[in-house]
């Protein structure tokens, strides 16, 4: 059997901002994504804090120590500059894998700074 557990989080990440006309997917600042263990190209899920919106695309790079979050083609309809998002990465575990797997927690200040790393996700 295979999970589908969490793998990487970005959790409140600032989206600095959107461009409609680019032909898709989400850069993030290359710094942050090899942190997260995020690959170029991984699908990521995306939750719009500010506005309630969840959409599935894909990382590419934005350049390393930039902080740039940018939501490009049909998501930047969902995601503008100065939202608040969770950026989420999934992976496929067996049962063995499962138990030991804890996922890649980065938790981001408002200028996309790392504050805080975990190795799991806590309950408010």
């Amino acid at each position: 059997m295979q999970l589908n557990l969490l793998k990487a989080k970005l959790h409140q990440a600032a989206v600095t901002a959107a461009d409609i006309d680019y032909e898709g997917s989400c850069a993030i600042d290359e710094e942050l994504l090899e942190r997260a263990g995020i690959r170029e190209y991984e699908q990521i899920h995306i939750y719009n804090l500010s506005n309630g919106e969840r959409i599935v695309t894909y990382a590419i790079k934005a350049p390393a120590g930039s902080r740039e979050i940018c939501a490009n083609g049909a998501a930047a309809h969902r995601i503008r500059a100065g939202d608040r998002v969770i950026i989420c990465a999934y992976a496929l575990f067996d049962a063995a894998e499962a138990v030991r797997h804890r996922p890649r927690v980065l938790i981001l200040d408002a200028a996309n700074r790392v504050r805080a790393e975990r190795g799991d996700v806590r309950a408010a």
